[in-house]
Parts: structure tokens; C-alpha cells; sequence
């Protein structure tokens, strides 16, 4: 893989526990590259924190990666860690300013690979429109991690016109999906040692920020709730709502988007898509007078080509997520019991 920054020239070819310990090899590591890698100027103070201003209502939140492998179709662990956060962030209605940034890596992991998740994460920050403001590194043993795991925290501004809480949800919404579901499981397993299968398949991580703001210009107060579904899938996220809202969430298999290829996968694997993660879409549950207008724009949005109307929230059978099957049968699905596929993010 052709990297868009070179690399610069370091005096190890792999992590050591020295690189963490704060010293001299930390200092190396980080003024050899990583500062002038994601430089801007609240990272430029090399503080242990950074100070900042930001006016209006904020969002926060945080996340930690240990997906494995590091590397897989379509993406790496940096750019993961980086979507991840922007996401959740976007789905609160905030648009995404800042991030930190936490590495735990493995004793022995090579300097090169160490380079090729930095330079994902500086691109997928510029793609975001975010800084990487602050951070942290340390070293564990080897034998003591899976190579490396990132945490990334993230600061944003709510959008003015965003109303985005469970709480708001009434009977006759509906629900829509934003593209082509549980890619980014399928994509982690196609590479899992004992499950390699031929496939094409590449991760959906990309960050979803800019399509969020756009309709959030647009639909406002309309847009009742968003969420990424990533870990346990989308029948994960509809049944914390339906638990949380006391209300019923029906959906139409026959309307929600998969890729062939990953339905086949699924179908070998023994895997029920609805509970697959997922990395670069959401769900969205709107006003039933503004579905079919989001739907239209959502689809016109490079995240959304594929977005489909799956389903509407009812207030028969409370509590409950309903699926009405391609063959006209229906079913409760339920919350996801135990893990399913590990470590997939």
C-alpha cells in the first residue's frame, strides 16, 4: 500500500517498551514524525492537554478500538478509531471539532505499520474535518496486547436545529437505514484466521459527519433519533429504544439493504445480518411526513446511495422489535445473547 506521507527515518524498526516509558525514545517517536504528522495549532503546545473555546451546546463522547486483525478490507484500526468517534459524536446532531487520541501497543509491532495507522488516522481527521488535539502512548509487553489498541475521545457543537433523543419518538415514525448492512462484520471475518472465504467484501467504515449536518440543515427537528449500529447490529439499536421508549418497532426485511455477498457470508457463517456491526451507516427514525423527502435526500448523498425506509414504530406489541419476513411470517427479534463476532471493532 502506497502511503500519502513518508515515512521518516527512526532509529528502531519496531516498538520497544522504551518508547513508552516518556523518556528519550518517547520523545523520538513523537517529534519524528507524529507531531508534524497531525500538527495544528492547539497540538503544536505539545501540553498535557489542550484549552480551546467553543460556543453553544457540546457534545462528547469516547470509544476504545481492539479490533482484530489491525488491518483488514477496506480500512485500518486508525481510520476505524477515528470514524468511530466522529459518528457518535454525529449522531448526537454535533458536528465533530476535536479529538484525542490513546495508543496501547504491543511490545515488538513494526515501525512501519505503527506509520501506516498514524497516516490513516491523519486522513480520516482531514476527511472529517476534525484536529487531534491532544493524546497518549504506552507500551505494553509483548505477549501483553494484540498489537495496538486506540482510545479517541471527541468534542463537538451541537447543531442548532438538532433535537436527537429517544424521547422524542412517537407512534408513526419511521425508520430508515442509511446503506447496505452488517459489511463491516463480515468484512473482519473474512480475514479471521480459519474463516478466510473468497470475497470482495471491504469494511463500510467511512465517517458519516457531513451527511448528518446536511440533513439536519434540512429536516431539523424532524429527525426524532440517530445511531450508528455497530456492535450487536441493528437489532441491538432498536431494541435499547424499544426498551427505552416503551413502544413497538416493526420492520420489512424485504426493504432492508444487503449486499449479496455479504448475505451469502452470512447464510455459510450461521449469522443473522440484523446482529453484524456495522461502521459507516445509521439509523435514523424520522417524522412519517418528512420520511420519504429524508429518504429522497439521503439517497442523493454519497453515504446514503443505497438507504432504504426498513420499518415504523407502532404502539402494539411495546417493547418489542418485530421483523415481517420475505416469505410474510414475522418474529420478535431479540437483543443479541452473548458475542457473536469478537473483537470486530
Amino acid at each position: 500500500m502506497q502511503l500519502s506521507c513518508p515515512m521518516p527515518r527512526l532509529d528502531f524498526d519496531v516498538i520497544t517498551l522504551g518508547h513508552g516509558s516518556g523518556g528519550l525514545l518517547t520523545h523520538k517517536l513523537l517529534q519524528s514524525g507524529v507531531f508534524d504528522l497531525f500538527k495544528n495549532d492547539l497540538l503544536d503546545q505539545q501540553h498535557d492537554g489542550a484549552s480551546f473555546e467553543l460556543p453553544g451546546k457540546l457534545a462528547f463522547s469516547t470509544d476504545s478500538y481492539v479490533i482484530t486483525p489491525a488491518f483488514f478490507p477496506g480500512g485500518n484500526i486508525g481510520e476505524l478509531a477515528v470514524n468511530g468517534t466522529v459518528n457518535d459524536l454525529a449522531m448526537c446532531g454535533a458536528i465533530p471539532r476535536y479529538l484525542s487520541l490513546g495508543f496501547i501497543i504491543e511490545e515488538g509491532l513494526p515501525m512501519t505499520e505503527f506509520w501506516e495507522i498514524l497516516v490513516s488516522i491523519k486522513n480520516a481527521a482531514e476527511r472529517a474535518g476534525v484536529k487531534i488535539v491532544t493524546g497518549d502512548t504506552k507500551v505494553v509487553e509483548k505477549g501483553k496486547g494484540d498489537k495496538i489498541f486506540i482510545n479517541t475521545s471527541g468534542v463537538g457543537q451541537v447543531h442548532p436545529k438538532a433535537a436527537i433523543h429517544h424521547s422524542r419518538i412517537e407512534a408513526g415514525d419511521r425508520i430508515l437505514i442509511s446503506g447496505p448492512v452488517a459489511t463491516h462484520g463480515i468484512a473482519i471475518m473474512s480475514v479471521r484466521k480459519g474463516l478466510e472465504f473468497e470475497t470482495t467484501i471491504q469494511s463500510d467504515t467511512i465517517n458519516l459527519n457531513h451527511t448528518v449536518m446536511k440533513l439536519l440543515d434540512r429536516f431539523g427537528e424532524g429527525i426524532r433519533f440517530l445511531r450508528d449500529p455497530t456492535r450487536g447490529g441493528i437489532a441491538s439499536v432498536l431494541n435499547e429504544i424499544a426498551e427505552l421508549t416503551q413502544l413497538g418497532y416493526e420492520l420489512e426485511q424485504k426493504h432492508i439493504p444487503f449486499d449479496e455477498q455479504v448475505e451469502g457470508a452470512c447464510e455459510m457463517l450461521g449469522l443473522d445480518p440484523l446482529y453484524v456491526a456495522n461502521e459507516g451507516l445509521f439509523l435514523a427514525v424520522v417524522k412519517a411526513d418528512i420520511a420519504d423527502a429524508f429518504l429522497t435526500a439521503l439517497r442523493e448523498d454519497e453515504n446514503g446511495k443505497q438507504a432504504a425506509l426498513i420499518g415504523e414504530v407502532k404502539t402494539e406489541h411495546p417493547g418489542k422489535v418485530l421483523l415481517q419476513s420475505r416469505i410474510g411470517g414475522r418474529r420478535v427479534v431479540n437483543y443479541l445473547t452473548g458475542e457473536q463476532l469478537p473483537r470486530i471493532c
